[in-house]
């Protein structure tokens, strides 16, 4: 059901403790931590704490928690000094989605080019 943990989530596992991650921000309703293959100098992913699918399904569900993820995509910019940064949603295999819980890559610290591959 969405909202709720997932047993096979690694991101649910994350927000539960069970799995280490480098958390850098934590608010009641969302976790952002370091990803472990950064594709550039700041790479953090921002999570609902709750299960979502994906970026849709969380927009859909739970759109002031959609909110507070986006929220905190600034504040981990700022907290790294960013002056400027990317956010993206994978919304799908096909887009590159590859853990079934919602989050949001905050990339900064280098160049970005458009389209971004």
């Amino acid at each position: 059901m969405a909202g709720e943990p997932q047993d096979d989530c690694l991101f649910c596992k994350i927000v539960a403790g069970q799995i280490p991650a480098t958390i850098v921000r934590e608010t009641e309703t969302t976790v952002a931590f370091r990803d472990i293959n950064p594709q550039a100098p700041t790479h953090i992913l921002v999570i609902p704490k709750a299960h979502y699918e994906n970026a849709a399904a969380l927009a859909t569900g739970a759109p002031e928690l959609a909110a507070d993820v986006l929220r905190e995509t600034q504040a981990v910019a700022d907290d790294d000094k960013l002056e400027s940064y990317r956010t993206i949603f994978n919304t799908g295999s096909g887009a590159g989605q590859t853990v079934w819980h919602a989050h949001a890559h905050v990339l900064g610290g280098r160049g970005m080019q458009w389209p971004p591959g």
